[in-house]
């Protein structure tokens, strides 16, 4: 077993048990919709869930699995359905604020997520101008999107 691979496992191993089954309603998650036998999904868990949660993207948005074929979390609210996997919807307060449709490869994966955040901080940042006063602290605040 490669030290990829094994990392990999680990990080899995140790989310599941750690995180919520259902999406909290409140902050930031990155819900991965998957499914047995999924090709990519597998290339996914071998490129990238050995690292995520411990990088940036992955504190500030932790990872909830979800396959594909059981109801969506209590909570979760998306703009239409995943129609196949992966598909990685990044959740603020328990509503869609972004999507990844399927998995383009590790370097593209975390560009292409670093884009949802940046979007998502840009609108609260706007929010956070428009609502306080001068000592107004650009966040990254879930609740504002709603």
């Amino acid at each position: 077993m490669t030290v990829r691979r094994a990392l990999a496992v680990l990080a899995v191993l140790v989310s599941a048990g750690s995180l919520p089954a259902t999406a909290s309603p409140d902050g930031l998650r990155l819900l991965m919709v998957d499914q047995t036998w999924c090709e990519w999904c597998e290339r996914w868990d071998a490129e990238i869930a050995g690292v995520y949660p411990i990088t940036d993207e992955g504190r500030a948005a932790p990872l909830i699995r979800h396959d594909i074929h059981d109801p969506l979390p209590d909570g979760v609210v998306l703009d239409r359905p995943a129609r196949f996997t992966p598909t990685f919807i990044l959740l603020c307060a328990g509503r869609e604020a972004g999507r990844i449709e399927g998995y383009p490869g590790e370097d593209f994966f975390w560009a292409l997520l670093a884009r949802l955040l940046d979007d998502l901080d840009s609108t609260a940042d706007k929010t956070d101008t428009a609502n306080a006063g001068a000592d107004a602290t650009p966040t990254r605040n879930c609740d504002a999107q709603s």
